[in-house]
């Protein structure tokens, strides 16, 4: 037989297996049982680990046996469903990333704060209602538009939504939110934003081609007070004097990335940022000089005396040492 032949039988070999059920056994269980704890009024114990990575699952009907699992990792197994885990009302913690997933809907659970389901093919965010979860990891999946219910993610902190195809920030107004990751998405338009007055770190960072194309920084909000950092990379910002000026209104931004923007080829670039924005520090990652501060200020000072303020600094704002 030839290489071609013995090459074509495997990969024949591996569709086969592709296509074969893998059932979650009760020996597998077991075996990926651990951390023995205790559970109810504190005079029994059970094991509340379980660790299933790796173990090309598609069936796991089983687990809904194992009600006193906490922590539960499914990742990288060819799971489409996760309906199975309806029982497990004590997980504080799911890992289900790398599978086939098309849905990450689930029964409200209680107690869990951190779920990850990054790398499937998760097509909505419905479904999502777990009153403690604080970290979703939705990365890489085909999520176009977001659905979220504020009222039952009242302690969503993190939300990582890297890579998906979402064209604008519409729903993620989500008012417990302290860092929120955007990159490699179709974002063309900030809005509902206004509504996360405790977001420390935005990250909407594009590939400078297909991804994250933002023309402008329209959106932005006073009411966002706590924001620290804002990496805008890769975008398709190009007129800085008029578009700078609207992050002014951000009182606590210390670090701006805007490298390899088409503002960032700009003369005068980095002085122009500072001249706008006094309190920043960084501008991508580079913190401000004394003398890139002091250059800005004899800047301000020449254009207030040439009477091009009003042009580029419409609400009369003053730079300070």
């Amino acid at each position: 037989m030839s290489d071609e032949e013995n090459q074509m039988g495997e990969e024949e070999g591996e569709e086969e297996q592709e296509t074969l059920e893998c059932k979650l056994t009760e020996q597998m269980s077991g075996e990926s049982l651990s951390l023995l704890c205790k559970i109810g009024n504190g005079l029994s114990h059970a094991y509340v680990k379980m660790d299933l990575r790796g173990k090309s699952l598609t069936d796991i009907s089983i687990i809904s046996a194992f009600v006193h699992v906490r922590y539960l990792d499914l990742s990288d197994n060819k799971l489409d469903s996760l309906s199975s885990l309806s029982s497990l009302t004590h997980l504080l913690t799911l890992k289900a990333d790398n599978n086939r997933l098309t849905t990450a809907a689930l029964s409200p659970m209680p107690y869990l704060q951190r779920a990850s389901f990054q790398n499937n093919k998760i097509t909505s965010t419905e479904g999502i209602s777990h009153p403690l979860l604080e970290v979703l990891n939705l990365n890489n999946n085909m999520i176009s538009e977001v659905q979220f219910d504020g009222d039952a993610l009242r302690k969503l902190s993190v939300l990582e939504m890297r890579g998906n195809q979402l064209t604008s920030t519409v729903g993620l107004g989500l008012p417990k939110l302290q860092r929120l990751y955007l990159g490699e998405n179709q974002i063309t338009e900030i809005v509902d934003l206004e509504k996360c007055t405790a977001l420390k770190i935005l990250h909407l960072r594009g590939n400078g081609e297909t991804t994250n194309q933002l023309e402008n920084l329209d959106g932005f909000s006073k009411n966002m007070v706590a924001l620290q950092y804002l990496n805008l990379r890769g975008t398709k910002i190009s007129a800085l004097k008029a578009e700078i000026k609207k992050i002014k209104c951000l009182p606590m931004l210390r670090g701006l990335i805007l490298k390899d923007s088409p503002v960032s080829k700009e003369e005068e670039y980095r002085i122009e940022v500072i001249m706008n924005i006094r309190n920043l520090e960084r501008l991508d990652k580079d913190i401000f000089t004394d003398e890139e501060r002091q250059e800005a200020q004899e800047l301000y000072r020449q254009r207030e005396e040439e009477g091009k303020l009003g042009e580029n600094n419409p609400d009369g704002a003053m730079f300070l040492d």
